[in-house]
C-alpha cells in the first residue's frame, strides 16, 4: 500500500498552518481551515484529507453545523476527539454571531430576539418553539424550548406553551420558531397558533408581545410586519 506523505512533508507553503501564519487564515480553503483543527492525519488520509471529507459529507460549514457527534464519527479518519473538536468550534462560531439576550435584560424590539436567536435556529434542521418570559417591566426571565417538531411542522398546544408562562409568573412573553425551509413568511398554521396564544393570553392576564419567525438570514416579526 502506498502511504499518503504527511502534512509535515510538504512544502512549507502548501502547510495550512504555516499558510496561515504567513498570509491570515482569511487565506486558507474551508477544508484547509478544518485542517488546522483537526490537527494530524492517519495513515491513509492527511487531516487536510478528512477536512475535504467532512466537506463532502455536509457540504458547507452552515451544513457542519446541523452534525451529531455520532455522524461526524463515521467519517473516515474522524475519531470522537475530532468529532468534538469541530462541534466545539461550530458552537463558538454560532455564539460569537448571536448577541445574547441574557435574563434582566429589557425587550425593546423583535431585533433583540431575532439577534439572540438567528445562528441557533437559522440553522436548525427541525422546527422548535420556545417562549421567551417576561416580567411586567419586559425584562427576561428565561427562555422555555415548548416543541421541538418534526422537518415541516411543530405540534404547539396552549396548555403546553403556557404552563411554565404561569409556572415562572411571566407578565408577559415572546414567541420564537424557525423555519427550516428558510423562509420565514408565516404559514397558516402560524396564523392560527398564534391567534389562539394571544386568546388564552387574554385570558390567564399574560401579553403576547410578539411572535417571531426565523429563517436564514431573516425573519419576520408578526407586530412589525403586520401580522397582528
Amino acid at each position: 500500500m502506498t502511504l499518503r506523505r504527511p502534512i509535515s512533508e510538504w512544502p512549507e507553503a502548501d502547510r495550512p498552518r504555516e499558510k496561515l501564519v504567513a498570509r491570515g487564515a482569511e487565506s486558507l480553503s474551508d477544508a484547509e481551515l478544518l485542517a488546522v483543527l483537526l490537527r494530524t492525519g492517519d495513515r491513509d488520509a492527511s487531516a487536510l484529507d478528512q477536512g475535504r471529507a467532512v466537506l463532502a459529507r455536509y457540504s458547507d460549514f452552515a451544513g457542519l453545523g446541523t452534525a451529531a457527534l455520532g455522524d461526524l464519527c463515521a467519517i473516515r479518519g474522524i475519531g470522537p476527539v475530532k468529532a468534538t473538536q469541530l462541534m466545539a468550534a461550530v458552537e463558538i462560531a454560532r455564539r460569537y454571531g448571536e448577541r445574547e439576550f441574557k435574563p434582566g435584560s429589557v425587550f425593546r424590539s423583535s431585533n433583540d430576539v431575532y439577534m439572540h436567536f438567528r445562528e441557533r435556529l437559522a440553522a436548525a434542521p427541525r422546527e422548535y418553539f420556545i417562549a421567551v418570559l417576561l416580567d411586567n417591566k419586559h425584562r427576561k426571565i428565561k427562555e422555555v424550548q415548548v416543541s421541538q417538531g418534526s422537518l415541516t411542522a411543530s405540534l404547539v398546544h396552549p396548555r403546553d406553551v403556557f404552563v411554565p408562562v404561569v409556572r415562572e409568573a411571566a407578565a408577559a412573553v415572546v414567541f420564537v420558531h424557525n423555519h427550516p425551509s428558510g423562509d420565514p413568511t408565516p404559514s397558516r398554521e402560524d396564523l392560527e397558533i398564534t391567534k389562539r396564544l394571544r386568546e388564552v393570553g387574554d385570558l390567564v392576564g399574560v401579553r403576547v408581545l410578539d411572535h417571531i419567525v426565523v429563517g436564514k438570514g431573516r425573519y419576520v416579526s408578526f407586530v412589525d410586519d403586520g401580522y397582528w
